[in-house]
């Protein structure tokens, strides 16, 4: 099938290349960037996603001139994965401010206006399928008065981690689909059996719009209390892995054991704004409780305790601090919405010096401490295992994954050993 796909970013070029190859389309696309294009040449380097190498070879995507070219082109089905952007201030690399906002639908608003004119224009059939980020009530209002009677409209988002998209796409818990019309959910249940035999969840649309948005917004509340829970064990001596390991044996009424270690804050293009976006729409909702604008709180509380921790250590040894890792992944230079330079910055406005380094993020040199240190280790790249610290360091380690050196003290937070 020729697939019209609008929005070719870090997500939708990554996941219309999985769908090309896996599924055997011929994907016709638009983006107002230049950068897909030059991604394709290898002119520039592709997203950080593992197995895109792969999808890049031998790829005959097609970029389009226009939206009405990727309308005229395709075979009756057009993804859009345009961005649904907040503000930077609400990214979660430093405070959040006090008021929260909405996502902006700008971008999103004005693609799906460009393709149902242009099925209008062409009076041809199509099915547009949304997977950008939005809030319940949002496509009944800005996006369904835009379709036409050519457009039969969709609302699929993918649960996808950047970094692991291509393994997320082509392996999901289950496919979401929300929609008025259910021969279009019929026509892309069908398209993605050509990649997975996930299970599809066929919805209303505003309830596939929260289902989207409460994911991400649980993700956050586990590491909330995976959190908690460290904290309460670094103050009381129990060992918070052991606590999870326990909880993840409660598979009947917890849930999996996946983010439920305890560390750093919760990170990530998505869950920060995501919990703003929530809370937004609880104070416009007038609901009793606006619970995940507690959890953006409590993230940054959270971080805010650590912060003490590595004060303490600082003026007790008086030792410099230096945090090792801004990315928010493991062995990636991904840095929306850090929780490393969220911490980073909560220590710099208590008025303390502090070096941050991340092998990933900062071209050229290396971290080779002549002197010791205060060493908080913000991300669990696989590199720092490896560091050669001088004795009479402090490692502050929340992930609890650092080797003992000898002569170095190393804090496991909320761990026995």
């Amino acid at each position: 099938m020729r697939l019209g796909w609008i929005g070719l970013g870090k997500l939708g070029l990554t996941c219309a290349l999985a769908m090309e190859k896996h599924g055997g389309h011929h994907i016709v696309g638009y983006d107002p960037s230049p950068r897909p294009q030059q991604i394709l040449n290898r002119q520039v380097p592709p997203p950080e996603e593992a197995g895109i190498e792969e999808l890049l070879n031998g790829s005959r995507m097609i970029l389009a001139p226009s939206p009405s070219d990727v309308v005229a082109a395709s075979e009756g089905i057009v993804m859009v994965s345009v961005q649904t952007p907040h503000d930077p201030r609400y990214g979660g690399e430093t405070p959040i401010i006090d008021e929260p906002v909405d996502f902006e639908y700008g971008y999103l608003i004005q693609a799906v206006r460009d393709v149902a004119q242009a099925a209008e224009a062409q009076d041809k059939q199509i099915t547009l399928v949304v997977i950008s980020t939005m809030l319940p009530g949002t496509t009944r209002a800005y996006l369904a008065p835009l379709c036409g009677p050519n457009v039969r409209l969709v609302y699929g988002p993918y649960f996808i981690a950047m970094s692991t998209t291509v393994q997320d796409f082509l392996h999901p818990e289950f496919v979401l689909l929300g929609s008025d019309d259910a021969g279009a959910v019929a026509d892309i249940a069908d398209l993605y059996r050509t990649v997975h035999d996930r299970p599809v969840h066929a919805v209303s649309i505003e309830s596939a719009e929260l289902t989207k948005v409460a994911y991400n917004c649980f993700v956050s509340m586990k590491i909330v209390f995976a959190n908690m829970v460290m904290e309460i064990c670094q103050k009381t001596g129990a060992d918070c892995d052991q606590v999870a390991d326990g909880l993840a044996l409660a598979t009947d009424r917890i849930t999996s054991p996946a983010y439920m270690r305890g560390g750093m804050g919760d990170s990530g293009a998505c869950h920060p704004r995501d919990n703003q976006a929530m809370s937004w729409l609880a104070q416009r909702l007038d609901l009793s409780v606006d619970l995940m604008g507690y959890v953006s709180d409590a993230r940054e509380q959270q971080s805010a305790w650590l912060a003490d921790l590595v004060e303490h250590w600082h003026r007790m040894s008086g030792l410099p601090i230096c945090i090792l890792g801004k990315a928010y992944k493991p062995n990636v230079s991904l840095v929306n919405g850090s929780a490393g330079l969220l911490l980073a910055h909560q220590l710099r406005a208590r008025d303390l010096d502090v070096e941050h380094w991340d092998p990933h993020v900062d071209s050229g040199g290396t971290f080779a401490p002549d002197e010791p240190g205060v060493i908080v280790i913000a991300t669990r790249h696989d590199a720092f295992l490896h560091l050669r610290l001088p004795p009479g360091s402090v490692v502050i380690d929340p992930h609890g994954y650092m080797p003992d050196q000898s002569g170095v003290t190393t804090i496991r937070v909320g761990r026995k050993s």
